[in-house]
């Protein structure tokens, strides 16, 4: 192989180590945003704080919550309004899991529910997309109640 061709093949693979590198630091990056805006999506719960809690929510957000999905910003605020009554949070969740898509656009989040005590009651699941204006925002969730563990089984 003519040394320039070597040059070239050598230079292009470099290009794609680096390219390779620069996206799975961006992914990283990204990965590192949505799960603090998990976070800083729970901490509206535990500060009782209603409107922060509906700015994380896309216009056209879907919340499962009973029978009927809740369908836009206004109907799940609506509804989650209640969840902001009272003095203390009636639940709360962190992420464990956090994973983007290689377009940088999507993400899923998930983690556990916990109620007053700490008990882990529940599974969050909820799926944030990047906005035109940069910020993430919800447009999926789902819990989860978490199975009871099975009972021990009888010695006889």
């Amino acid at each position: 192989m003519p040394k320039s061709r070597y040059f070239a093949v050598a230079f292009l693979a470099l290009l794609a180590a680096c390219a390779a590198a620069a996206q799975e630091t961006d992914l990283a990056q990204l990965q590192k945003q949505v799960e603090d805006t998990e976070r800083a999506f729970a901490r509206t719960m535990a500060d009782r704080d209603f409107a922060s809690f509906t700015s994380f929510l896309s216009d056209e957000t879907i919340f499962f919550s009973g029978l009927t999905p809740l369908r836009g910003r206004q109907q799940v605020a609506d509804t989650w309004k209640a969840y902001f009554e009272g003095p203390d949070a009636p639940f709360s969740w962190e992420p464990e899991l956090v994973v983007v898509l290689e377009s940088g656009t999507l993400a899923l989040s998930s983690g556990p529910v916990r109620d007053p005590s700490g008990k882990r009651v529940a599974t969050f699941n909820s799926v944030w997309r990047l906005e035109l204006s940069g910020e993430w925002r919800i447009i999926f969730d789902k819990g989860s109640r978490d199975c009871p563990p099975p009972a021990p089984a009888e010695e006889g």
